[in-house]
């Protein structure tokens, strides 16, 4: 059977019934809230290529906590940029440094308010590499020992969710073996499992101030060619006892959220990166497209592809939408 007995109109006839057979649903609680936090008070510093997002100090970042939660975001991932860097990132795992004081800070204030810290090292070192640098190129085993420290120092300091988005082999079963001696047994970790080597984080490297002095990624990140080797990556990350995986970026790799969804059960994230965000406000204000329908499209694209966590800039302004 078919036309004219069949209309498939009929259930687009008025915003009522199409949100009464509405396929995929967005809410606040999908969203995770990414900030960015730096030494100082009083700081709330523009980024030119994110329109809206800013450098924060820690006593503006609980303001702007506090009231992301009054708007229904229940999770926020913080990036530190530090007052020095050195080789070495010791800034990443000091116990006194700016995304400790953070994570203490919001807890304290908003004890209900899950707390993710990414746990890397280009932010922290002089070189912008994710890792110790041997012979021009980052040694995996020995950053292990710093992403263990690093992923320590933020658990002290009383973060929910530890986030490795380094890329270095081992490094979930390095931070799972360390978390457990040190009696965080229950801490979760998030790991970017299928994390790309991305022109669309040039935005973000703005933000975090954690661009390559050197080179690029390439040799850790993966190639965006490669769809079997990301099933690869995250079989291996739930092997070394991931509790969450995480395809980044999000709309270039629709088709990878979509496998993993498929082929794994754990909660999956997906990371809608700068580059995502700054072209859809720079189109916007261009006046070539409208902003919040293609923010409320993008996000629900995410979503329906089979993401279950969304990590996005836009979570205030979609919970707003979403009330």
């Amino acid at each position: 059977m078919g036309f004219p007995q069949i209309r498939m109109r009929r259930l687009r006839q008025t915003q009522g019934i199409r949100k009464m057979v509405r396929e995929t649903r967005l809410a606040p609680d999908d969203f995770i809230l990414p900030f960015f936090v730096r030494p100082g008070e009083g700081v709330k510093n523009k980024i030119s290529s994110m329109p809206g997002v800013y450098q924060l100090s820690v006593d503006k970042l609980v303001d702007e906590c506090r009231a992301s939660a009054n708007e229904g975001i229940g999770a926020v991932i913080l990036f530190g940029i530090p007052e020095n860097k050195d080789a070495l990132g010791t800034g990443a795992y000091d116990d006194k440094g700016i995304i400790c004081e953070s994570v203490s800070a919001i807890k304290s204030a908003l004890p209900a308010m899950t707390v993710i810290t990414d746990v890397c090292m280009c932010e922290y070192t002089d070189h912008g590499h994710c890792g110790v640098i041997k012979d021009n190129d980052v040694d995996n085993d020995s950053t292990l020992e710093l992403l263990a420290k690093e992923s320590l120092a933020h658990a002290r300091a009383g973060a929910d969710v530890i986030a490795p988005s380094d890329m270095m082999d081992g490094r979930v079963g390095y931070i799972r073996e360390a978390l457990d001696q040190g009696g965080f047994e229950n801490i979760p970790i998030m790991s970017y499992a299928a994390k790309y080597a991305s022109g669309f984080y040039g935005p973000f490297r703005d933000a975090a101030e954690s661009p390559p002095q050197f080179g690029d990624r390439k040799s850790y990140q993966m190639d965006p060619a490669n769809r079997r080797e990301a099933m690869r990556e995250i079989e291996l990350d739930i092997e070394e006892g991931a509790d969450i995986i995480m395809v980044k970026p999000a709309m270039p790799y629709l088709d990878i959220i979509r496998e993993a969804r498929d082929s794994f059960d754990l909660p999956l994230a997906a990371y809608q990166v700068s580059g995502e965000y700054s072209m859809i406000h720079a189109a916007a204000q261009n006046g070539w497209i409208d902003l919040e329908t293609v923010m409320m499209e993008s996000l629900t694209s995410i979503k329906r592809a089979g993401a279950d966590l969304i990590l996005t800039y836009y979570a205030r302004e979609a919970s707003r939408l979403l009330k």
